[in-house]
C-alpha cells in the first residue's frame, strides 16, 4: 500500500486518537526510516525515545528471531528463565534490589503508585495514600496516570478522576514541602519532564527532595520511563543527581521496540507486596525479557551511553549555531540525546516542513521541538540533521 491507502484505511477503521503526521513509515535501519511511498527520513523521533538502537539493530534482530523460534508466552505462575535473567541484570546496573514486570510505562507508573500505597498501610501501618507529583509532568494514559500527570489538558473530559494526587512546582523545593502532610506517601517526578518540554531541575532540588522524602518517611518514585535506557547518557537519569529513589520506572527503549514496563524498588519497598498483590498477564514473559536483556547488553558493549552524552553535547552546539541564525529560536537545553528547541513559532508546521526535507522532529508543546535521535547515531547523522533543520527553518522563514 501506499502512503495514501495507508492513511486512508486508518480513518476508516482506527479510532482518532491520535494527531498522525502524513506519512505511512514502512521499513527502518540505523538512524534512517522509509515511508510506503519510498521516501527516505533521517529519524531524530525515535519512535518517541524507544528505538535508542536505531532501527533494525543485528543483535535486535537476532534475538527476536532466536526466541521466536523457541518460547513466546507462559503465564506467570511459572518460573521463567529470561525474566529473572533481566531483572538481575537490571538490578546489577542500578539502585534496585527488585523488578517486576509489565507492558508499558503508564502500567509501571500506576504499579509503582500501587506499591507505595502498600508499603505505607502494610510496613509503615498508616493509612497513607496521597502523591504529589509535579506540574507540567507526565506520566501516561490510564485514569490514574492522567490525574497523576500535572497537565489539565490530558484530564478534560475524564472526571471523575481519582483522588489523592497533588501538584507542585517541578525544581520547587519549598512548594513540594507544602503540599506534604500525614496522608502523603510518595512523590512522583521526572528526573527531567520530557512531555513537559524537556524541562530539567537541578541537583540541589533532586537532593533536597531525596533528604525532605526521608525526613517525612515518604516514599520517592522517579519515573524514568522516557528518560531511562542511557537517553541522557546513563542507565536511568537520576544518576546525574546524585540520589537514590526508592522506586524506578522504566519502559519505552527497554526492549528495543518490543512492549515493556518495569518497576525497580529497594528490597524494603518491594518487600510491601505479596503475591496477589499486583500481576500482569503478559508482564515480563519469555519472549520480551530476553529481547530486552539483549538490548541492555548491547548498550553496555557498545559503549552508547557514553556515546549518547558526547553526541548529545555535538548536537547542542551545532543547534546553538541555528539558534543564532534563527531569532525565533529562544533556547536549546537538554542532556544527553534528549533536546529541545523553544521558539516563539508554533511548533508542528515547523514538522511538517521537516517531513519535506527529509527529517523527522517532534512538537511538544505549543512552541518547542523535541529531538530523540538513537543512542547509536554519529557525527556524521548529526550534521546531515542540522542541514535538513537549517533548510526546513530556511523554509519557514520564507513564509512568515
Amino acid at each position: 500500500m501506499k502512503n495514501k491507502q495507508v492513511i486512508e484505511l486508518t480513518h476508516k477503521y482506527v479510532m482518532n486518537t491520535y494527531s498522525r503526521l502524513p506519512v505511512a513509515l514502512v521499513r527502518g535501519k540505523g538512524s534512517y526510516v522509509w515511508d510506503a511511498d519510498g521516501k527516505k527520513y533521517l529519524d531524530f523521533f525515535s519512535g518517541l525515545a524507544v528505538d535508542n538502537l536505531g532501527h533494525s539493530h543485528p543483535k535486535v534482530v537476532r534475538a527476536i528471531q532466536r526466541q521466536a523460534g523457541r518460547l513466546l508466552h507462559v503465564s506467570n505462575v511459572f518460573y521463567i528463565d529470561h525474566q529473572a535473567a533481566l531483572a538481575r541484570l537490571l538490578v546489577r546496573k542500578s539502585f534496585a534490589d527488585k523488578v517486576f514486570f509489565c507492558n508499558s510505562g503508564a502500567e509501571a507508573n500506576e504499579g509503582a503508585v500501587k506499591l507505595a500505597r502498600r508499603f505505607a498501610r502494610k510496613v509503615l501501618g498508616q493509612d497513607r495514600y496521597e502523591v504529589i507529583t509535579m506540574k507540567n509532568s507526565f506520566h501516561g494514559r490510564t485514569l490514574a496516570m492522567i490525574t497523576a500527570t500535572g497537565q489539565a489538558k490530558y484530564q478534560e473530559g475524564f472526571g471523575p478522576l481519582p483522588e489523592g494526587f497533588h501538584y507542585a512546582a517541578f525544581g520547587d523545593l519549598a512548594s513540594v514541602e507544602a503540599l506534604m502532610n500525614d496522608r502523603t506517601c510518595a512523590v512522583l517526578v521526572e528526573p527531567i519532564q520530557g512531555e513537559g518540554g524537556v524541562r530539567l531541575a537541578s541537583t540541589e532540588f533532586f537532593q533536597g527532595l531525596r533528604r525532605l522524602c526521608d525526613e517525612r518517611q515518604v516514599l520517592l518514585i522517579c519515573d524514568e520511563v522516557q528518560v531511562g535506557m542511557g537517553r541522557t547518557g546513563k542507565l536511568l537519569a537520576h544518576e546525574h543527581f546524585g540520589i537514590k529513589p526508592d522506586i524506578a520506572t522504566m519502559a519505552k527503549a527497554l526492549a528495543g521496540g518490543l512492549p515493556i514496563g518495569a518497576i525497580l524498588a529497594t528490597d524494603r519497598v518491594a518487600a510491601a507486596f505479596s503475591p496477589g498483590d499486583h500481576a500482569a498477564t503478559f508482564g515480563g514473559n519469555p519472549f520480551v525479557t530476553f529481547v530486552a536483556g539483549e538490548v541492555v547488553k548491547a548498550c553496555y558493549q557498545e559503549r552508547l551511553f557514553a556515546n549518547a552524552i558526547s553526541m548529545g553535547r555535538y548536537l547542542m552546539r551545532r543547534l546553538e549555531g541555528l539558534r543564532k541564525k534563527f531569532n525565533w529560536i529562544t533556547e536549546v537545553r537538554g542532556l544527553g540525546l534528549i533536546v529541545a528547541l523553544d521558539l516563539t513559532l508554533p511548533a508542528r508546521p515547523i514538522v511538517l516542513q521537516g517531513l519535506e526535507q527529509g527529517i523527522l522532529l517532534n512538537a511538544v508543546q505549543e512552541k518547542t521541538l523535541r529531538l530523540l535521535p538513537p543512542l547509536t547515531v554519529t557525527k556524521k547523522e548529526i550534521d546531515e540533521a542540522l542541514l535538513r533543520m537549517e533548510r526546513t527553518f530556511e523554509r519557514v522563514n520564507g513564509v512568515q
